[in-house]
């Protein structure tokens, strides 16, 4: 089975640029997207045929928001995490099948300064209270832009970041706390590598340098780990700041056995 997730900074804009191109040629089985920014049913549909549409839109227009593109009907869809306080502005959806809950994730940025940090651990400790209420009753799969990069392999130039939005202790430490509560981090199940990034700034010709973050991930219930067959960082596939990963996987996540 295949699942990619992507932050396409924008809908809209990134059907521009070849979008609907890629995915016809992936067939994805999940397509997570976050940060959407529009009303999706205002946009047309007809060119992929055979997928359900799920999506979680920001009260604010044009601002956030999550989907999910599936060829496997659910069994449930959740919006949200069921807490007032964090789910207005769209950044996480759920969908149940028999194996697994699927979750696409959005989690806010710590902004200039770290102005919203503290707003942010507190989200980090919903989501994650969250996921492990899911984990309790099935597998977890749950994926998307975590806006941290995690440990110093995970950026370019970790010492000048050091107090940079998505590289904060306080970010990181968040994460820590996903592995710590069992949650596996997918990519690295399968690559070491330094410099294998998924964002980019728009600026100093970073991207074309490599000079970028690793803040978009797949994360595991340790039961899923067996089910894991490779995860990829698709830096070939342009058109967002950010670029798709994809993780394949046995069956086991649908089907339960």
């Amino acid at each position: 089975m295949k699942f990619i997730t992507w932050n396409v900074n924008g809908l809209r804009s990134v059907f521009g640029k070849g979008f609907d191109g890629f995915v016809n040629a992936e067939r994805p089985d999940f397509l997570l997207l976050q940060e959407t920014r529009v009303d999706p049913h205002s946009m047309e549909w007809d060119w992929l045929p055979g997928y359900h549409r799920h999506w979680n839109r920001a009260a604010k227009p044009g601002y956030s928001g999550t989907g999910i593109l599936t060829r496997h009907e659910p069994l449930s869809v959740r919006h949200g995490m069921g807490l007032p306080e964090h789910d207005n502005e769209g950044r996480v959806l759920t969908l149940e099948y028999p194996g697994a809950w699927i979750v696409c994730v959005y989690t806010p940025n710590a902004q200039a300064e770290l102005a919203r940090l503290p707003y942010r651990q507190t989200w980090d400790a919903a989501f994650l209270k969250y996921v492990s209420g899911l984990e309790k009753t099935k597998p977890v799969l749950f994926a998307g832009d975590l806006n941290v990069a995690h440990k110093e392999i995970d950026i370019t130039r970790p010492a000048s970041n050091r107090l940079s939005p998505g590289f904060s202790d306080e970010e990181r430490a968040g994460f820590d706390n996903i592995l710590t509560a069992g949650f596996h981090d997918a990519f690295r199940e399968f690559d070491s590598r330094p410099a294998q990034y998924s964002w980019w700034s728009f600026r100093a010709n970073a991207r074309a340098n490599n000079v970028g973050w690793r803040i978009d991930y797949w994360c595991t219930s340790p039961r899923l780990r067996a089910a894991l067959k490779s995860c990829v960082i698709r830096q070939d596939i342009h058109g967002s700041d950010h670029c798709p990963v994809t993780l394949e996987t046995d069956d086991r996540i649908l089907t339960g056995m």
